[in-house]
């Protein structure tokens, strides 16, 4: 009886320890579930995960051989510059260097996007996989694209699909110059750039509101200030086709203060210290030839330095004229003094002579008697009367010698007569006379280089005066 009480309950006991144990297995699991449910993502409200989906779903199918609008509508691409630095400029080599951000911006339908984010900053990597602006420079000779530490590029995806494409670049362009005024020149350096394969019926430019900007304190120029910019828009016809080209022009005004120090000033003192000659006396030959000399080389010299900072064009400069000028003051001045001592040297030969007479006139004057009428002789002055002995046969040489007596004729000493001395030639010219031409000269010369400078001077300040004015109503 009582083992099949037993065997009656054992079943029992078992069933009510499985359901034990598949409740607390159901209860473990339910609280396991509840305490790391928050960590589990939902995929549907993460943005990188969205955007990653957008970017997909946009690339998937899109040719970025093909422009935007293909056949039905041209593309507009809006540009502007921003400088960050404008310089140097290389005179010899008719070229200026400018560092800038170059800023496009253009309409792809195809890039339209809905998502959380109106503007979707962007990396370079995109840039290779969708169509952008195939822009080159006209008149760079050298540009680079800066790639430290990364391409410095950047993009922009607007949710209608606008995009703004920007680049750092250095750009070496060209800068024709013309250096008739030269070292008061201005010039205007252009930046082109345009499409190189699409026509104008294709893709055309045009400045957005900002157009050109310069930092402040973006110019490295030494030589230059830069006066200011004006763009413009222009269509190029060539054998392919009509191409839109976009042009900034940045005026620069050279600064004339090292070319005062270094050659204005230094030819101005040399023909001044040449017309120093004219005050020198003409027989000082060595002083003055070696004025003459040394100014003429001073302005060879000169000239030859100046024209080192330029490139070897055929025409000449404002300063070439200059240098001209004071050349021709120096040069006139040694041919002056050449002329002045040929003359002087023809009036020592004229004077020389009638100085050698009156020399030879006063040796003989002391020694020369003046014979008188009553057998007296005047000796320098003194009147003197002489005996002389009669000889037979000779008649009375005078009625006086027969009144003397046989004694010695005594010497009589009349009265001293005032002697009537001639007087010397005298020379018109003497050694240390100042010729006539260096008189002259003392006065044109000078008179004649103060107006040339007034001239010139005035000429090209006001040249410079009109030309900003220009600039500034531009």
């Amino acid at each position: 009886m009582a083992l099949w009480r037993v065997q009656a309950i054992f079943p029992l006991c078992t069933a009510s320890l499985g359901i034990l144990l598949v409740v607390y297995a159901l209860s473990a699991e339910a609280g396991f579930a509840q305490k790391h449910g928050p960590d589990i993502i939902d995929d549907s409200k993460d943005n990188i995960t969205i955007f990653t989906r957008i970017l997909d779903r946009l690339l998937d199918g899109y040719d970025n051989r093909l422009r935007p609008g293909l056949g039905d509508d041209v593309t507009e691409v809006k540009t502007n510059i921003y400088v960050t630095s404008f310089g140097p400029v290389s005179d010899t080599d008719m070229e200026y260097t400018i560092d800038v951000f170059f800023r496009q911006s253009w309409r792809d339908e195809r890039l339209k996007f809905d998502g959380p984010m109106k503007i979707l900053p962007l990396n370079n990597l995109l840039a290779s996989k969708i169509w952008t602006p195939d822009t080159f420079f006209h008149n760079g000779k050298k540009s680079v694209a800066h790639n430290m530490t990364t391409p410095n590029k950047l993009l922009r995806l607007v949710d209608n699909g606008t995009l703004l494409y920007t680049m750092r670049l250095t750009i070496h362009a060209e800068c024709p110059m013309h250096l008739e005024d030269f070292p008061m020149d201005v010039h205007a350096c252009p930046l082109k750039f345009g499409s190189y394969a699409y026509t104008k019926s294709e893709v055309n430019y045009n400045w957005t509101l900002g157009k050109v900007e310069v930092a402040e304190g973006g110019s490295r120029l030494n030589q230059y200030d830069l006066l200011g910019h004006v763009v413009s828009r222009e269509d190029i016809e060539t054998s392919t086709g009509v191409y839109v080209m976009m042009i900034t022009y940045f005026h620069l005004k050279r600064k004339i203060g090292y070319f005062v120090i270094q050659t204005y000033l230094p030819c101005i003192m040399t023909v001044i210290l040449s017309q120093v000659s004219f005050w020198l006396n003409r027989e000082s030959v060595p002083a003055r030839t070696v004025f003459g000399v040394t100014t003429v080389l001073t302005m060879t010299t000169l000239s030859i330095s100046a024209r080192n900072s330029l490139p070897k064009v055929a025409y000449a400069t404002a300063m070439d004229w200059f240098i001209a000028v004071c050349y021709a003051f120096v040069f006139s001045a040694l041919i002056e003094f050449a002329a002045v001592n040929y003359f002087t040297k023809r009036s020592w030969a004229w004077d020389g002579k009638k100085v050698l007479e009156a020399q030879e006139l006063k040796k003989k004057e002391p020694v020369t008697l003046a014979k008188k009428t009553n057998n007296t002789y005047n000796i320098v002055g003194t009147t003197y009367a002489l005996n002389i002995t009669k000889e037979p046969g000779l008649p009375t040489i005078a009625k006086s010698a027969a009144a003397t007596t046989t004694t010695p004729a005594a010497v009589v000493i009349p009265p001293k007569v005032p002697r009537m001395e001639e007087k010397p030639p005298e020379n018109k010219k003497t050694y240390n006379s100042v010729s006539k031409v260096d008189k002259m000269s003392r006065i044109v010369f000078p008179v004649l280089f103060a107006i040339f400078n007034m001239v010139y001077w005035a000429t090209y300040v006001n040249r410079e005066s009109a030309i900003k004015g220009i600039i500034a109503k531009q």
